[in-house]
C-alpha cells in the first residue's frame, strides 16, 4: 500500500495516510498552499485548489485538484521528483492527471502551480506519496535437502528496507509455518520435514514500513535417501544407474593417492579400493584438519573434547547401501564378487528407505563361486566348488531387539574367526567409522558364510554354514525379521531389555530355533521380563545366553559358537538362496532377478543350455563350424606359411593345392545351416543393451554350472596324468576330450566368427553372406560394454583374422576413427595369477575358474577419462590376458614350445607395456618362459616395435624383499643377457649382446615384488591387503609408463593392422624376416619421401653453387672479374674451402631434419627408428660424394682454364697487332689523295691481312696422347690389386681395347663349374649383363663430357674408374674379369676423350679463330675509314657475339635442375617421390600396355629400361602444353633482367669511355654469365661507338635477343634439348630412384630401400624365379616358384654363390646376407607377377632358351584387374 501526506512549506511536521489501491475520495488526501505576502490580487498568482490522489500504483499515480473561480484562462505546471528523478508536465485539465513511469516503492513529491497568460506563476500546492512496492523478482530455491532449504531472489526496484520470508507445508498450516525477516537477498530454513511439499513466500518491506504482495514459490524437501545420496554425489545415479564400464574407466581418481576431501569422494574411494579387492575398502573417511597436520596449539587441544567427530564421516554400511542402490545389476554383481573375495558381508536384503521396501539380492550374489572341503567328504584331496546361491546350507541369523549394549556384529566376527585368523566380516561399533550413526542402512540384512578348509585344527565349523545379520532394531524391521525366521535354522536375538512388545518373537515358525542373548550387566536388564518372555515362547535354558559379570566378549562368542555348531550339526533345515525368492515373494519383498530384462535374458539362456546333455554331441550338432573344419583350416593356413610338407613339389603348385583345399573347406562350412542354438544366441545378443548383458551373464553362469557337473571327473583324470610324462599319447587323447567337452560362451562367439568367415568367402550378392554382415557390429558393441573378445582361439591356436578385422573395424566406426589405444598385456607361466593380477589391477573380469585354464588370448576395452586422455594420448586401454606358458597339458604335446613362442610374440608385439608374471615358486620354469619372452622382445626390436617390460615376482611377502632380492635381480639380468645372446644367435641378429640392447630395462625400476594373494588359509582367507596395495603401485607405474608411450598409441585400425601383420609373421618359422606390416611400410615410405626431398634440396643447392663457382673460375683474370687473388691456384683453394663450408652446412641441415623427424610423436616414426642410422650414414655418404664431385669439377675447370691461359695471351697479342695494322692501313688510305672505292679497300685489307698473318708466327695448343693419360690412371687404379693385375694390364695395348664387343669368357670359370655346366652359363650370362651395363654407363658419361666441348682432364677417367669399382664392389668376380673389363671401358672412353681433345684444339686454334673474325675486321676497317656511326652495329655485335652465347649457356646449365625440380614437385611428384612409388608406377604402366618386349626389357635390362622410362616421362610431361617453354622462358627473363640492370648501373658513370662501359657491364655479370673472351676481345678493338648511343642501342638489342631466343626455345625439340643440358634430369632422377641398383638374387626384383647407405636390400613384391632366369637343371623348365614363398619352405637352391651345392632356402641369408626377403603366405600378394608369368610364359621361355614353366591352376584365374588391385595393395597404394 502506498502512503500520502499533506505538506506545507512552512511546517516541519508531516502527516502520512494510507492510500487506496484504486481511486480515492477527494477528502482522502489534502494538500498545502505555499502563499507569498502581497500577491493575492495578481490573477496569475492565485494558487490551485487542494490536490486529491485518485490512484497510487507501482509506477503510476493519478491525481487532481479543484479549479478556482477565476475567469482568466490559465494553465498548470505539475512537477514531481524523488532522490534520483525530477520531471514536469504542463496541464490544461485539472480534473485527473496520470503520471506514469515512476519507480516502485519510492517517495515522490508532486507540486502544482498556476501559470497565467502573462507568465506569472502562483504559489505551489504540493503532496508527498510513496509508490506501491513490488514483490521480489525471480525467487529461486538454490538448494534443498531433507530438512533445509536455501532461497535467493533478485532485488526489486525501490527504497527496499528488507524482506519478510515465510515457509509452511500448507498455506493454512500455521503450526509448521516459519517466518524470518532479513535484509539480505537470501535465506536458509532448517528443521523442515523430509519429503514434504513446502510453500515459500517473500515480501518486500519498504523503509516506511509498508509491504509488497508476496512472491510465492513451492519446493519439495528431499527424502532422507535423496538427501544422503546428494551428499555422496550419487543423486542422479539413483535413477540413472552406475555401470561397470563407467566405474572401471581410467581416470585421475584411479591412480591418485589423495584422500577424500568431501563426502562425495567417499563412494569413489570405496569403489576404487573394492575393484582392486583391497581389504581396507570400508575404511574410508574424509581427511580432517587434525589428520592433515592442522593447528597443534594448546587452544586447539582444549577444543578436542568439544569438536564434532562425525560431521565428515559416514558409516561404511551407508556407503555400501547407497552404492548398491545406485548401481545396475551387472555392477552389483561385480561388487558382490569383490566383497566376497575380501570376506566382507554382502547385502542379502537391501533396504530402500524412500520406497519403504527391501530387495532380495539374488542376482547380485549369483556369480559368487566358493570352494571348500567339508569334513563329511571322504577323500581328503577332494573339494566342493559351487555357486553360493545354489549351495544348500543351514542359515543362522543374528538380530537385535531394542537397544543393546552388546556389539552384535563384533561378537559375530569373533564367532566366525579362530584365534589365528581374525577378520572383520561385519562392520561393527569398534571399527573405523563403525560408530557413526547409520542413515539409510537400517533394515539391511547382510550375509556371509563360514566354509571349512578340511583341517579340523583350523575349522570352526566342520560343515559350511551361512550367517545373516540384521542391521537396526528388529521391531522396526518386521518384514526382514519374518523373512529371516522363515529361512533360518536358528535366530539369535540380542537384547538388553525385553518389554511387553515381544509379539514378533511369538509369531514365528516353529521350525526356527530362537536364542536369546542378553547382557546381564546392563542397567536396563530385567530378569523377570526375560523369564516372562521365555515362558511365552517356550524357551529352554540352553536357548538363553547371558553375559554375566565374569564373562568377557570372547567367552560370550565361544558360547554362541557352541550353540551355532549344535544347530548346524543337528538342524535339518537347509536352504538355497535361490529358494529364498519364493519366501520373499510371499512377504512382499522384491527380488532383483525379477527385473523383466533379467528374466527375459534368463529364458533365452535357458532355452539354449537346457538342451545340452552330451557336450561333445551338442557341439558337433549346434556348433559344427569350429570343429574339425576350422582346425583343418588352421593347419592349412600355417602350412601355407611354413610349407613343411611340400617335399619335392613346386612350391607354387603346392600352395595352389592348399588354397583349393581351403576353398573346399569353406564350401563345406557353408553347407551347414545355422543351428537353432546359434539362431537363439544371435537373436538374444541383438536385444537392447541391458537384456543383452544379462543374457551373456546367464549364459556364462549356466555353462559354468554345466562344466562343473560334467567335466569334474575328466579334469581330475587329466590332472593325474599331467604328473606322468610317459603318458604322452594318452595326454593327447585326454586333451582332445577335454577340449571337445569344454563348452563356454567363447565357443558361441567362435561359431559366430566362423559363420561370418565362411559367409564372406561367398560372392557379395549371396543372401547367405548378407545374412551375417551384422555380426561384427554386435560383437563390437559387446566389446564396448566391457565383455572380453577372444583374440586367439585357444583350441585351434589361430586368429580368425577376417572376423577380428571386421569386429575391430566396426568398433572403429562406433568410436571416433581417430580414437587412440594403448595396450597392456601379461605373460607368465600357467597358474601364476596372471588373470587375477589384471582383474585386481583394472577391475576387469577375466576368467579365473579352477580346472583347465582357457587357452588363447582375450582382450578387454577400458575407457580413459577426459582428464587423462591428453596425458596418455589415448582414449582407451586394451588389456590382453593370455593363457599360461609352459602349461603342463601343452608340455605333453609336440608343438607346445612353438605354440608358446607364437603367443608370446603376438602379445608382446601388440603391447605397449608387457607384464612378465613370475611366481617365485616356479623358478625352474621361469628360465624357460624368459627364453620365450626374450625371443619375443628381440623380434619386436627388429621390426620397430619397442614395448616396455615390467617383471612381476609374485608370492614375495617379506617387507625387505626388494633389498633381499638385489642378488636375484642381478642374476635375472645375467640370465636375460645370456638368453638374449642365445635368442640373437637363433634369430641371426648377433649384434644384440645384452637384454638392454633389445629394450629399455632397468633392473631397479623394472621389477615388482608382490605378496601372496590370500591373507591366511582359504576359503575363509580374505585377499591380502599387501597384494592389493602392491598391485595398485604397479598399476600407477604402468599408467606412468604409458604416459611416455604417446608416440606408440595406435587407433583401432592401426591396431588391427598390427594384429594382422604380427599373426601372419608369427605363422612363419622365421618371424623377423617374415614380418610385413603396412604401418611400418607407410612410416618407411613417409621417411623416404621426406629424405628424398631433403636430399634433392641439398643436391640442387650444391649444383647451383658449383655452376656459380665455375662461372667465377671461367671469369677469373678477365676484364669483368673482381678478385683479390692473383693466382688461380689460390683462388681455387679458397673456393674449395667455401665448398667444404657449404657442404658441411647442408650436411648439418639434413641431419637436423632427420633428428626432428624422429622427434615427432605422430606418423609412427618409432617403427622406423632402426633405419635412422642408415639414413644418417646416407647423409654422410651424400656429402662425401658431393664433395668429391665438386672438387673434381672445380679442379678440372681450373686446370682447363689454366691450360688456355697461354693461348689467351697469344690471341690477345694477335688482336693488338691486327688492330695496329688496321689503323695504320686506314691512315695510309686516308693520306692517299685518290678516292678509294670499296673494291680498292678490300684489296688493301687482304694484302695487309696476309702480310700480318705471316708475321705473327701463330702457334696453337699442343696435341696430347690421351690414351697414355688414361692408361696411366688405369695402372694407378690397379696398382693396389697386386702384381698379377699389373701383368694383365701390361699384356694389352689400351689402343686395341674397346674396339670390339666385350665377351665374358667361360674358360676361366670351367674349374668352378665342371660338374654343373648350367650354373657356369648362368653366371657367364650374369657377368655379361653386368659388364654390358657398366660399359654402357661409362660410355654414356664419356659422351656427355665430350658434348661439353672442353678439354680432357684426368678427373674424367678417375670418375669412370670409380663407377666401375662401385659396380664391382659386392660382385664375386676374379681379377682377370676386372682388369679386362676396365681395359675395355678405358680403351673405349680414351677414344672418345681423344676426339674431344682434338676437337678442343681445333676450335681453339689461333689461326682459325683469327680467320673466323676476318670479315668482322674488314667491316670495322671500312666503317672507320668512312667514319660511319658504329653504335647500332656494335650493340648488335656485342649482343650476338658476347651476350647471347653467355645467356644460352646459363640457361643450359641451370635448366637441368629446374626440370628435376618440376618432376619432383609437379603432377608427377608421387611417381618420383620414393623408390617404392617409382616401382609401382613402372609396373602399372607395364600392365596397362601388356607388352611382352617391354616386360622382357624390364626384367633383363632393368637400368636401361628405367632410364628410357624416366626420359619418356619427362618428354611426356613437358610435351603437354607449353611447360618446357615456360620453364626456359623463366630463366631467360631472369638473365635478360640481370643484363638490363647491369646496363643501367654502367650508365651511371657518364664520363666513361665505351671500353670502360663494357667492362662495367661485364663486372656486374661476372657471377652469372661467362662472356666469351675471344668475341669480347674482337668487339673491343676498332670501335668508335659513343657510350650513350651504344647503351640505348644495346638495350634494344638485348630485348630483341630475348624475343629471338623465345622463338628459338619454342621451336626446340625436347629430346634434343635434354641431351644438351649440363645437368641431365633423366640421369639425376635415375640416380635418385635406382638407389643401390641391387636386384633380388633369385627373381631380380630391384631393391627399393631408401637412402644411399642402407645396410639391407628389400623389395615390395617378388617375382616367379623363372623371370630371374632360374630353371630346373634336369627338365630345363622355368621355375614358377616365388622366392618370398620359397624362403619359408623346406626347399633348397643352388647357384654360383653356393658353388653349385644345394642350400636350404630358409638359410638364404647365409649366402645373401644383405637381402631381406619376407616370407609371404598371401596367395594374392604376388598376383601381379603370376599374371605376367602366366600370360607370357611361352615368350619368356623362348627368350631364356628354356621350356615353359608349369603354371599352377589358381594362377590361370587371375584377371588383369585383380593383378592391378593386388599391385596397389602390395605397394600400399590407397
Amino acid at each position: 500500500m502506498a502512503e500520502t501526506s499533506a505538506v506545507t512549506d512552512t511546517s516541519e511536521d508531516e502527516e502520512f495516510h494510507d492510500a487506496c489501491d484504486s481511486f480515492v475520495e477527494e477528502e482522502g488526501a489534502y494538500s498545502t498552499i505555499d502563499r507569498h505576502p502581497g500577491s493575492d490580487h495578481q490573477h496569475g498568482s492565485l494558487p490551485p485548489g487542494e490536490m486529491v490522489l485518485k490512484y497510487v500504483g507501482t509506477d503510476t499515480v493519478s491525481l487532481g485538484w479543484t479549479a478556482t473561480d477565476d475567469i482568466v484562462r490559465c494553465k498548470y505546471q505539475l512537477t514531481y521528483s524523488c532522490k534520483t528523478q525530477t520531471e514536469s508536465l504542463n496541464i490544461r485539465d485539472p480534473s485527473v492527471t496520470d503520471v506514469k513511469g515512476l519507480l516502485p516503492g519510492t517517495e515522490y513529491t508532486f507540486c502544482i502551480r498556476r501559470i497565467g497568460e502573462n507568465g506569472d506563476q502562483s504559489q505551489a500546492t504540493s503532496v508527498a506519496v510513496f509508490t506501491e512496492s513490488v514483490p521480489p523478482e525471480t525467487v529461486r530455491v538454490d538448494q534443498i535437502s531433507g530438512d533445509t532449504a536455501s532461497l535467493s531472489w533478485d532485488t526489486p526496484a525501490g527504497d527496499v528496507g528488507g524482506y519478510i520470508v515465510s515457509s509452511s507445508r500448507d498455506l493454512e498450516d500455521l503450526e509448521t509455518a516459519q517466518e524470518v525477516e532479513t535484509e539480505s537477498n537470501a535465506v536458509k530454513f532448517s528443521g523442515l520435514t523430509p519429503g514434504a511439499l513446502y510453500s515459500f513466500r517473500v515480501s518486500t518491506k519498504l523503509r516506511n514500513g509498508s509491504f509488497s504482495k508476496p512472491a510465492l514459490v513451492s519446493a519439495c524437501t528431499k527424502t532422507y535417501l535423496e538427501s544422503f545420496l546428494e551428499d555422496l554425489g550419487l543423486e542422479q545415479h539413483y535413477t540413472d544407474k552406475l555401470s561397470l564400464s563407467s566405474v572401471l574407466q581410467i581416470g585421475e581418481r584411479t591412480i591418485s593417492d589423495v584422500s577424500a576431501k568431501c563426502l562425495s569422494d567417499l563412494p569413489w574411494c570405496f569403489m576404487k579400493s573394492l575393484m582392486m579387492v583391497n581389504l581396507t575398502a570400508r575404511n574410508v573417511k574424509c581427511t580432517s584438519v587434525s589428520e592433515s597436520g592442522g593447528d597443534c596449539s594448546f587452544d586447539s587441544i582444549d577444543n578436542i573434547a568439544d569438536s564434532a567427530t562425525s560431521g565428515n564421516m559416514l558409516n561404511p554400511l551407508d556407503i555400501v547401501t547407497a552404492l548398491f542402490l545406485c548401481s545396475n545389476g551387472l555392477l552389483q554383481q561385480e561388487m558382490a564378487v569383490k566383497m566376497s573375495m575380501c570376506q566382507f558381508s554382502l547385502p542379502l536384503l537391501l533396504p530402500d528407505c524412500e520406497k519403504k521396501q527391501c530387495t532380495l539380492m539374488l542376482w547380485a550374489m549369483r556369480d559368487i563361486v566358493k570352494k571348500y572341503r567339508p569334513h563329511s567328504l571322504g577323500d581328503p584331496k577332494s573339494f566342493i566348488e559351487e555357486r553360493v546361491v545354489l549351495s544348500e546350507l543351514p542359515l543362522v541369523s543374528f538380530v537385535r531387539f531394542g537397544e543393546c549394549s552388546l556389539s552384535k556384529s563384533e561378537i559375530l566376527n569373533k564367532l566366525l574367526s579362530n584365534s589365528q585368523q581374525y577378520h572383520d566380516t561385519f562392520v561393527h561399533h569398534n571399527m573405523e567409522c563403525g560408530d557413526i550413526p547409520r542413515k539409510i542402512a537400517d533394515g539391511l540384512v547382510e550375509i556371509s558364510w563360514y566354509l571349512p578348509c578340511g583341517n579340523k585344527n583350523i575349522d570352526i565349523f566342520g560343515e559350511p554354514v551361512a550367517v545373516a545379520n540384521l542391521r537396526g532394531d528388529m521391531a522396526c524391521c518386521e518384514t526382514q525379521f519374518c523373512f529371516l525366521c522363515h529361512i533360518s535354522a536358528a535366530v539369535f536375538v540380542f537384547f538388553d531389555n525385553l518389554d511387553n512388545q515381544c509379539r514378533l518373537l511369538t509369531n514365528q515358525p516353529n521350525s526356527t530355533q530362537l536364542f536369546l542373548v542378553g547382557n546381564a550387566q546392563s542397567k536396563t536388564f530385567n530378569l523377570n521380563d526375560l523369564k516372562r518372555v521365555a515362558a511365552e515362547i517356550n524357551l529352554t535354558k540352553d536357548k538363553i545366553v547371558l553375559k554375566t559379570k565374569g564373562m568377557n566378549d570372547a567367552g560370550l562368542a565361544q558360547r554362541l559358537r557352541n550353540n551355532a555348531i549344535n544347530v548346524v550339526k543337528n538342524s535339518k533345515k537347509k536352504i538355497r538362496i535361490e529358494q529364498m525368492a519364493d519366501i520373499a515373494h510371499e512377504l512382499g519383498i522384491l527380488v532383483d532377478e525379477d527385473a523383466p530384462e533379467c528374466q527375459m535374458a534368463k529364458q533365452n539362456a535357458d532355452a539354449i543350455t537346457e538342451k545340452i546333455q552330451d557336450t561333445l554331441q551338442y557341439k558337433e550338432e549346434q556348433l559344427p563350424l569350429q570343429g574339425k573344419i576350422w582346425k583343418e583350416l588352421t593347419r592349412l593356413e600355417k602350412e601355407e606359411c611354413r610349407l613343411r610338407k611340400a617335399g619335392e613339389r613346386e612350391i607354387e603348385m603346392y600352395k595352389s593345392d592348399l588354397q583349393e583345399k581351403k576353398i573346399k573347406l569353406r564350401k563345406d562350412q557353408n553347407r551347414y545351416d545355422i543351428s537353432d542354438a546359434m539362431t537363439c544366441f544371435i537373436q538374444a545378443i541383438s536385444n537392447p543393451g541391458a537384456e543383452r548383458c544379462y543374457f551373456l551373464k546367464w549364459m556364462r553362469i549356466n555353462l559354468d554350472n554345466l562344466s562343473r557337473e560334467k567335466l569334474s571327473d575328466l579334469r581330475q583324470e587329466y590332472k593325474e596324468n599331467c604328473q606322468k610324462p610317459e603318458n604322452k599319447e594318452e595326454m593327447k587323447v585326454l586333451d582332445a576330450r577335454l577340449s571337445n567337452s569344454s563348452l563356454g560362451i567363447e565357443h558361441f562367439f567362435r561359431e559366430m566368427g566362423q559363420l561370418y568367415e565362411s559367409a564372406v568367402s561367398l560372392p557379395e550378392t549371396e543372401i547367405s553372406r548378407q545374412q551375417f554382415q551384422h555380426l561384427p557390429k554386435l560383437c563390437a558393441q559387446l566389446l564396448l560394454d566391457g565383455f572380453p573378445l577372444e583374440l586367439v582361439d585357444g583350441d585351434a591356436s589361430n586368429i580368425p583374422l577376417k572376423w577380428i578385422e571386421s569386429v575391430l573395424s566396426q568398433l572403429s566406426v562406433m568410436l571416433n576413427p581417430n580414437s587412440k589405444i594403448l595396450v597392456v598385456t601379461v605373460l607368465g607361466v600357467q597358474s601364476t595369477g596372471k588373470s587375477t593380477l589384471l582383474n585386481t589391477m583394472f577391475g576387469v573380469q577375466f576368467a579365473v575358474s579352477s580346472g583347465r585354464c582357457t587357452r588363447g588370448a582375450f582382450m578387454v576395452l577400458i575407457g580413459v577419462n577426459e582428464e587423462l586422455k591428453e596425458e596418455l594420448n589415448c582414449d582407451f586401454l586394451v588389456i590382453i590376458d593370455t593363457e599360461g606358458l609352459k602349461s603342463p597339458e601343452l608340455a605333453q604335446l609336440d608343438d607346445s614350445y612353438e605354440h608358446d613362442n607364437e603367443l608370446a610374440t603376438l602379445v608382446v608385439g601388440l603391447s605397449d607395456v608387457t607384464i612378465i608374471n613370475i611366481a617365485m615358486e616356479n623358478l625352474t620354469e621361469m628360465k624357460d618362459i624368459l627364453q620365450i619372452v626374450v625371443h619375443a622382445f628381440l623380434r619386436m626390436k627388429e621390426v620397430g616395435k619397442k614395448p616396455k617390460c615390467q617383471f612381476v615376482h609374485q608370492n614375495v611377502s617379506d617387507v625387505s624383499a626388494y633389498d633381499k632380492n638385489l642378488r636375484d635381480r642381478k642374476l635375472l639380468l645375467e640370465q636375460l643377457n645370456e638368453m638374449t645372446q642365445a635368442a640373437a644367435k637363433m634369430e641371426k641378429k648377433d649384434e644384440n649382446k645384452s637384454f638392454t640392447d633389445v629394450m629399455e630395462y632397468d633392473p631397479e625400476t623394472g621389477n615388482w615384488y608382490i605378496p601372496g594373494l590370500w591373507h591366511g588359509n582359504p576359503p575363509m582367507a580374505p585377499v591380502n591387503a599387501g597384494y592389493s596395495e602392491a598391485v595398485y603401485e604397479l598399476k600407477k607405474n604402468i599408467i606412468h609408463i604409458l604416459g611416455k608411450c604417446k608416440s606408440s598409441a595406435n587407433n583401432i585400425n592401426e591396431f588391427l593392422v598390427w594384429t594382422t601383420s604380427l599373426w601372419n609373421a608369427v605363422k612363419h618359422e622365421n618371424f623377423i624376416f617374415s614380418f610385413r606390416n603396412s604401418l611400418v611400410a607407410d612410416a618407411y615410405m613417409r621417411l623416404c619421401t621426406e629424405f628424398n626431398k631433403w636430399e634433392w634440396d641439398f643436391k640442387k643447392q650444391i649444383y647451383t653453387w658449383v655452376m656459380n663457382t665455375e662461372t667465377k673460375i671461367w671469369n677469373f683474370g678477365t676484364v669483368g672479374a673482381k678478385s683479390k687473388f692473383a693466382d688461380i691456384g689460390e683462388f681455387v683453394a679458397h673456393l674449395k674451402t667455401e665448398a667444404c663450408s657449404e657442404l658441411s652446412k647442408w650436411e648439418t641441415t639434413l641431419l637436423e631434419n632427420l633428428a626432428r623427424y624422429f622427434e615427432q610423436t605422430d606418423g609412427h616414426v618409432y617403427l622406423v627408428e632402426r633405419y635412422r642410422e642408415d639414413f644418417a650414414n646416407s647423409v654422410k655418404c651424400l656429402r662425401n660424394e658431393m664433395e668429391r664431385s665438386v672438387f673434381s669439377q672445380m679442379t678440372a675447370t681450373a686446370d682447363i682454364k689454366q691450360g688456355k691461359a697461354e693461348l689467351d695471351r697469344v690471341k690477345e697479342n694477335q688482336t693488338i697487332k691486327l688492330e695496329k695494322e688496321v689503323l695504320r692501313l686506314i691512315e695510309e688510305c686516308r693520306s692517299s689523295k685518290s678516292q678509294s672505292t670499296d673494291e680498292e679497300l678490300d684489296r688493301e685489307f687482304d694484302k695487309m691481312w696476309e702480310k700480318t698473318l705471316r708475321q705473327l708466327n701463330i702457334k696453337g695448343l699442343k696435341k696430347e696422347d690421351i690414351f697414355a693419360k688414361v692408361d696411366r690412371q688405369l695402372r694407378i687404379n690397379l696398382k693396389q690389386k697386386g702384381g698379377h693385375a699389373n701383368e694383365l694390364v701390361s699384356s694389352a695395348d689400351l689402343r686395341e681395347c674397346g674396339t670390339k664387343d666385350f665377351i665374358v669368357k667361360a674358360e676361366g670359370l670351367w674349374h668352378k663349374f665342371k660338374h654343373h655346366v648350367l650354373h657356369m652359363q648362368n653366371h657367364v650370362n650374369d657377368l655379361q649383363m653386368m659388364a654390358d651395363k657398366i660399359i654402357s654407363t661409362c660410355t654414356q658419361l664419356a659422351l656427355e663430357k665430350k658434348r661439353l666441348n672442353t678439354n680432357y682432364h684426368d678427373n674424367y677417367t678417375l670418375e669412370i674408374l670409380r663407377i666401375i669399382d662401385k659396380s664391382l664392389k659386392d660382385s664375386k668376380t676374379g681379377i682377370e674379369f676386372e682388369v679386362s673389363l676396365k681395359q675395355q671401358v678405358c680403351g673405349g672412353v680414351a677414344r672418345i676423350f681423344q676426339q674431344m681433345h682434338e676437337y678442343y684444339i681445333t676450335i681453339n686454334d689461333p689461326f682459325i679463330c683469327l680467320d673466323q673474325h676476318k670479315e668482322k675486321y674488314r667491316l670495322d676497317f671500312k666503317d672507320l675509314f668512312h667514319e660511319r656511326d658504329q653504335c647500332q652495329k656494335k650493340a648488335e655485335e656485342f649482343t650476338k657475339q658476347c651476350l647471347r652465347p653467355a645467356v644460352e649457356t646459363c640457361i643450359t646449365n641451370s635448366l637441368g635442375t629446374a626440370i628435376v625440380d618440376e618432376m619432383l614437385r609437379g603432377s608427377n611428384s608421387v611417381k618420383f617421390s620414393t623408390r617404392t612409388f617409382f616401382q609401382y608406377s613402372i609396373l602399372k604402366d607395364l600392365l596397362s600396355e601388356n607388352n611382352f618386349e617391354k616386360y622382357a626389357s624390364y626384367t633383363d635390362s632393368y637400368e636401361d629400361f628405367v632410364k628410357q622410362w624416366i626420359r619418356e616421362q619427362i618428354v611426356k610431361h613437358f610435351s603437354n602444353g607449353s611447360r618446357m617453354f615456360e620453364l626456359e622462358d623463366r630463366h631467360l627473363k631472369a638473365s635478360i633482367s640481370s643484363i638490363k640492370k647491369a646496363i643501367e648501373k654502367a650508365q651511371m658513370n657518364n664520363d666513361s669511355e665505351l671500353v670502360q662501359f663494357v667492362q662495367d657491364i661485364c663486372k656486374e655479370l661476372a657471377n652469372e654469365l661467362v662472356i666469351p673472351q675471344d668475341a669480347l676481345g674482337a668487339f673491343m678493338i676498332l670501335n668508335n661507338a659513343k657510350q650513350e648511343q651504344f647503351a640505348n642501342w644495346l638495350t634494344q638489342s638485348v630485348e630483341e635477343m630475348g624475343k629471338e631466343l623465345q622463338k628459338t626455345i619454342n621451336k626446340r625439340e625436347i629430346q634434343t634439348r635434354l641431351e644438351e643440358l649440363r645437368v641431365k634430369p633423366q640421369n639425376e632422377l635415375f640416380t635418385k630412384l635406382i638407389g643401390c641398383g641391387k636386384q633380388c638374387p633369385f627373381c631380380k626384383a630391384p631393391c627399393e630401400a631408401g637412402g644411399e647407405a642402407h645396410s639391407q636390400h628389400c623389395a615390395s613384391i617378388h617375382r616367379p624365379e623363372g623371370l630371374g632366369r632360374y630353371r630346373y637343371s634336369i627338365s630345363a623348365k622355368l621355375i614358377a616358384d616365388i622366392c618370398s614363398s620359397s624362403v619359408a619352405s623346406e626347399k633348397q637352391f643352388e647357384c654360383f654363390e653356393t658353388k653349385s651345392k644345394f642350400y636350404p632356402f630358409k638359410q638364404y641369408r647365409d649366402i645373401f646376407p644383405t637381402w631381406e626377403i619376407p616370407a609371404d603366405n598371401s596367395i594374392e600378394a604376388t598376383d601381379y607377377w603370376k599374371y605376367v608369368m602366366t600370360r607370357f610364359n611361352t615368350q619368356f621361355a623362348k627368350r631364356y632358351a628354356a621350356k615353359p614353366a608349369d603354371i599352377p591352376a589358381m594362377w590361370k584365374s587371375i584377371s588383369k584387374e585383380q593383378a592391378e588391385k593386388t599391385l596397389m595393395a602390395s605397394f600400399g597404394i590407397k
